[in-house]
């Protein structure tokens, strides 16, 4: 023993200790001083806002969504088969085993069985994986949105990412009030505010209905439908054809998912004769009395170029009212060449042509208005512009234009937007009436209107005559570009029709764009009588007075029936009869996510009555 603990052995072990101990000590001493690391604070949650109609009715409100994944390496590593896991799986997961077992045979050690499960979805599924012990399986749970209305104005509300950020529409362009960003001072929930659209649901519905008919019936690619309150700019209405179902817009086609009446940019033909009538008579280049002869063909040699433009009929002698009402283009060239084409130009453009119109919808077009500087410019372009080409609208335009003519030379400013509160109700923000520079004088106005309303009685709009309640109209069937050859299509037509009523108290400008239509496609054919059967809907859903209304006496005495409220208990209670104002106050029932088709009454409902009440149940209500 003395012989192995030698002196040199022992001082090279206590050094080494004593080392060891003086690193330890230093150690500990760096991380006694160090300065303490704060606590990530846990971010707190945020409820989206929701969007709703002018009334309050829902279109888009918070939800929750799951994700389901799968440890595909502790699968292998378990004692479950993949085989045995797909087949009881697959069912609550509504895929066939093939599909599960495609997606877990990968090289990959985690993958997504399923993305977006609805509540009821995700429970079905939990039962299962709970049954066997799947502790492999993990869910992630997401906020959504559902949309009880699914594509009830698809373009306008607009959708969401799996990121819960806005992607489109309203749910885009007001991602920041909808869902505000959390800042480092946020401890709370934060609320997003909610947001009251001007579109009206009952109405729009209703005029959706008509817009699939026309769809169905002119067997048309595409159209747009803008009803708008032309005293204050408010949008009741707003249609884009083909569109897709909010809940699910990731199977959706990229054409169903454009909005039309902000993106697209269109040469809108014999509609827009109406403004070039109106800037010749603004500048007293044109009188009431003034008359044109029409030979069939406008012909004018200019700059060194001789101009021919077509008309459908040889109208004879004309006042420019005869050229509204027989959408003659020989008229119409001839009132424009007396309107310096700088002028006319300025003119067009302080209609708002040629830029966006500044409504709270996101990828607006500015469309295109040539410059007489341009080299596109030529001897024939004020000439072509009058009637409608060698310019491009979008529909939006086109409708702010026209709120000029029925507001007496004022137009308004668009909007989508009628309200933002707070979650408590409290007003963030209120619209009210923005009009724009005067572009028309009164006189030049109402001249424009008494014109639009003998196209309506008497003109080329006579199908879209009311004849109870005065209707003022102008349509335009103009061809579409050849993009494959160039120039104009020989089959491919653009119909349109823009509206105003009552003619002595305006208050709704209607326009209505048919595009691509088969067979038939003149506008005075095809898209005035559509002109006529909204314009029926919106006059009585909004009680406005007409000839034919019936009339009756009454005592003067109501009486209400009292209405039970509906109460939501431990199982799903019969919803038949009820109306859409009944369901109201169900919407904010956190228990249960209502998916309200249609307008009316309800007359079936899924699940059905007694069907006993799981956290988050959807119930589908169909009305009529």
């Amino acid at each position: 023993m003395n012989k192995y603990f030698k002196p040199r052995r022992l001082i090279f072990f206590f050094t080494v200790c004593a080392l060891f101990i003086i690193a330890l000590i230093v150690t500990y001493a760096k991380l006694a001083f160090a300065p303490v690391t704060p606590i990530a604070k846990k971010k707190p949650a945020v409820e989206r806002g929701s969007i709703v109609d002018r009334y309050g009715y829902p279109l888009a409100v918070q939800t929750n969504f799951y994700h389901m994944g799968v440890s595909v390496k502790n699968l292998r590593d378990s004692t479950k088969s993949k085989e045995q896991f797909a087949q009881n799986i697959a069912e609550p997961l509504s895929l066939s085993v093939e599909d599960v077992l495609k997606i877990l045979n990968t090289s990959k050690s985690f993958v997504y069985l399923k993305k977006k499960m609805t509540q009821t979805e995700y429970e079905g599924v939990k039962a299962v994986t709970d049954k066997y012990n799947y502790n492999f399986v993990s869910y992630e749970k997401i906020p959504g949105r559902n949309y009880p209305n699914h594509a009830l104005s698809s373009q306008l509300i607009g959708f969401m990412g799996d990121d819960g950020k806005g992607l489109a529409g309203i749910e885009f362009s007001q991602q920041n009030i909808l869902q505000p960003e959390i800042t480092e001072d946020s401890s709370e929930e934060v609320h997003g505010k909610n947001i009251y659209l001007t579109i009206d649901e009952n109405l729009q519905y209703k005029l959706e209905q008509i817009s699939y008919k026309t769809m169905k019936e002119t067997q048309a690619e595409s159209m747009m439908l803008i009803a708008a309150d032309s005293r204050n700019g408010e949008i009741l209405s707003y249609i884009s054809l083909p569109n897709s179902d909010l809940n699910e817009y990731g199977a959706s086609s990229q054409e169903s998912r454009v909005d039309r009446p902000a993106m697209y940019a269109y040469e809108p033909g014999s509609v827009f004769k109406i403004f070039t009538v109106g800037i010749a008579y603004d500048e007293h280049k044109i009188s009431p009395n003034d008359s044109f002869f029409c030979d069939g063909i406008y012909e004018q040699k200019t700059k060194g170029e001789t101009v021919r433009i077509k008309c459908l009929e040889h109208h004879g002698w004309c006042t420019p009212r005869d050229g509204l009402r027989y959408s003659c283009n020989d008229v119409l060239g001839q009132i424009a060449a007396r309107v310096d084409e700088d002028v006319f130009i300025e003119r067009i453009r302080l209609l708002g042509f040629g830029e966006k119109t500044g409504v709270e919808l996101p990828s607006e077009t500015t469309g295109s208005v040539k410059d007489t500087t341009s080299r596109l410019w030529s001897a024939r372009s004020q000439a072509t512009i009058a009637i409608g080409q060698e310019i491009s609208v979008s529909a939006l335009q086109m409708v702010q234009a026209t709120t000029a003519i029925a507001n007496g030379g004022l137009p308004v400013q668009l909007t989508v937007i009628k309200q933002i509160t707070n979650k408590d109700g409290s007003i963030y923000y209120s619209h009210e009436p923005s009009y724009k520079q005067r572009v028309f004088s009164k006189q030049t106005a109402d001249y424009i209107l008494s014109c639009m309303e003998t196209v309506a009685t008497a003109g080329t709009g006579s199908r879209a005559n009311l004849n109870d309640i005065s209707i003022g109209v102008k349509t335009g069937t103009a061809q579409m570009a050849d993009k494959e050859n160039g120039g104009y299509s020989q089959t491919d037509f653009l119909s349109n029709c823009m509206a105003i009523f009552p003619v002595e108290d305006p208050q709704i400008v209607l326009y209505i764009v048919v595009e691509k239509a088969k067979g038939e496609n003149y506008a005075g054919r095809i898209v005035a009588p559509v002109i006529a059967e909204a314009a029926d809907v919106i006059i009585d859903h909004l009680g406005m007075s007409r000839g034919s209304a019936a009339s009756l006496e009454h005592n003067g005495r109501i009486t209400i029936s009292n209405t039970n409220s509906i109460k939501i208990g431990s199982t799903v209670p019969d919803f038949t009869g009820k109306s859409k104002r009944e369901l109201l106050p169900l919407i904010e029932n956190k228990s249960v996510q209502l998916h309200i088709n249609g307008s009316g009454w309800v007359v079936s409902q899924d699940p059905a009555p007694g069907t006993p009440i799981t956290e988050n149940m959807v119930i589908e209500l169909n009305l009529e």
